[in-house]
């Protein structure tokens, strides 16, 4: 199945902003009923037979953030513009979203990238980018699609209030 990446509003069926019940139901849409799988955690995250891992996350009741981890079989794919977020090295992946907006490397962490645009932030644990048999760091580990701001520091948070008042 194809996730496509849809910045800021969502993922397939969860919509940034849904409250808290809705995105649990959507959440619960995505399941695989035939391979349910022990790690799974309604209303937390759940994973797919691909090993696809999608997560919500919920402040104040509505859905602030989705993050999905990358799976361990091609079946399932996770799209932004065409471009595949895990199956791509992710020194590609960051060349190529930034062909649609500016995706900025996390100043402490140079496996981290953000595209601040769009609320998209990708991560893996480590950079090897030279080594494609070091999957963990070759390829991204997870994609987080937020809601405006969700990156912002308090004075930011501050600000952003100020100017929609």
């Amino acid at each position: 199945m194809d996730f496509h990446l849809d910045p800021p509003t969502g993922i397939g069926p969860l919509r940034i902003g849904m409250t808290r019940h809705a995105a649990n139901t959507a959440l619960g849409s995505l399941l695989d009923q035939s391979v349910i799988s022990e790690s799974d955690a309604p209303g937390q995250h759940v994973f797919r037979p691909s090993g696809l891992m999608i997560s919500i996350h919920c402040t104040r009741d509505l859905l602030e953030a989705i993050e999905l981890g990358r799976p361990s079989s091609p079946t399932d794919r996770v799209l932004f513009q065409g471009v595949d977020a895990f199956a791509l090295p992710a020194r590609e992946v960051v060349r190529r979203v930034g062909e649609f907006t500016s995706v900025e490397e996390d100043p402490d962490d140079d496996a981290s990238f953000v595209a601040p645009d769009l609320l998209l932030g990708f991560w893996r644990p480590f950079a090897a980018d030279d080594e494609p048999e070091e999957e963990q760091g070759y390829h991204f580990s997870s994609v987080l699609l937020a809601r405006p701001g969700y990156y912002d520091t308090p004075a930011q948070a501050a600000e952003r209030l100020r100017r929609s008042s």
